[in-house]
């Protein structure tokens, strides 16, 4: 059984994560035996609405130092860039604009560019060559060492087609016929946020790509105008250790609360570390008593279900208030996203269309 290191896909709409959080997860990733890191919050402009624009200096030196982090504890890093529906009338000047960003990113010492068309227009000719194309073009310039793409229909779940506009036929295909063998495609599963992998749907996407599919996990994310009520703290299920076989990597969308996020993020290895001895229940019980003091992992574990299950919107006035003296006299950045959580601090992005 080949050994499946995960990795975080910072890729979510909404409140970004802090740069100093972003280096501390260094470690913290290291740590539980993740891989990688990928920089791509759909909150920074500059890697996809306004895709011309360069950082400022301050920011530049701020990814600098963040591939840094990464390097020095022996993980890889990346960049999520998505040059926003480019293909919909792609001329000389796109094409001028794309090699200078790319030349720009050069500078970065990435190890994986990720080149994602997720959550844009799609219902138009020949995208799928104009994504190969694009793609393309971006491999030959790049220096960085690993590429996957992300399709703009990443999954078979037919909000896409209601969002973005129906997709074209053999869009999937095509697109893997086309695209350099390579080049890994990125893939949400059955549904935008997928509760299991089954067997059987990953060895078909993997026909129809002619590749293992890289899978984007969108759990924990909880970023949209829904999943933005909950707190999606329990381990990881239904992402068996057998996937190791049926898919080229697995990159895990963490929730906007950076902390909390890690008590999840933490099962995923466990899960195909442990095989068929895992336990969801022990792993969520394992992580949150490493992660927290004694007493705050009692209160999470106590109220888990009111974060996850009932949801913000759900919850009385009074028992909210009360949530919130309770985890404001814990001295504990976990505590502290769940008192921010419960004040409506993290807001959903209206930009979010898929939840």
């Amino acid at each position: 059984m080949t050994k499946l290191k995960p990795g975080v896909i910072e890729g979510f709409f909404g409140k970004p994560w802090s740069w100093e959080m972003r280096r501390n997860y260094a470690q913290f990733l290291k740590n539980i035996d993740y891989d990688f890191y990928i920089y791509a919050p759909k909150a920074d402009k500059n890697l996809r609405r306004d895709w011309r624009q360069n950082w400022s200096n301050d920011e530049l030196q701020e990814l600098i130092h963040l591939g840094d982090s990464y390097h020095q504890e022996g993980l890889k890093w990346g960049i999520g860039f998505s040059p926003f529906e480019i293909y919909l009338n792609y001329g000389n000047q796109d094409v001028q604009d794309l090699d200078k960003k790319i030349r720009y990113f050069n500078d970065l010492n990435l190890d994986i560019l990720a080149v994602l068309f997720d959550d844009m227009r799609g219902d138009c000719i020949e995208i799928s060559k104009l994504q190969v194309d694009i793609v393309h073009r971006i491999v030959d310039l790049s220096n960085a060492k690993i590429f996957i793409m992300c399709p703009t229909y990443y999954t078979d779940d037919p909000i896409l087609d209601k969002v973005f506009g129906k997709r074209p036929d053999n869009y999937l295909q095509t697109l893997g016929k086309e695209l350099d063998p390579k080049i890994d495609i990125f893939w949400t599963g059955t549904e935008v946020c997928s509760k299991s992998y089954p067997e059987s749907h990953l060895k078909d996407i993997g026909e129809r790509l002619g590749r293992l599919p890289f899978i984007w996990d969108n759990y924990p994310v909880n970023d949209g105008a829904k999943i933005s009520l909950y707190l999606h703290l329990r381990a990881f299920e239904n992402r068996p250790y057998q996937m190791s076989n049926l898919v080229s990597g697995h990159a895990v969308n963490p929730m906007n609360q950076a902390y909390l996020s890690q008590i999840p993020l933490m099962t995923l290895t466990m899960s195909y570390q442990h095989q068929e001895f895992y336990s969801s229940s022990d792993a969520f019980l394992e992580a949150v008593e490493q992660l927290c003091p004694k007493e705050l992992a009692h209160a999470l574990v106590e109220d888990v279900s009111l974060f996850q299950d009932i949801g913000l919107d759900q919850l009385a006035t009074d028992i909210k208030q009360d949530l919130i003296t309770k985890y404001e006299a814990f001295d504990s950045p976990y505590a502290n996203e769940v008192v921010q959580w419960l004040k409506g601090e993290y807001a959903f992005s209206p930009e979010c269309l898929t939840n």
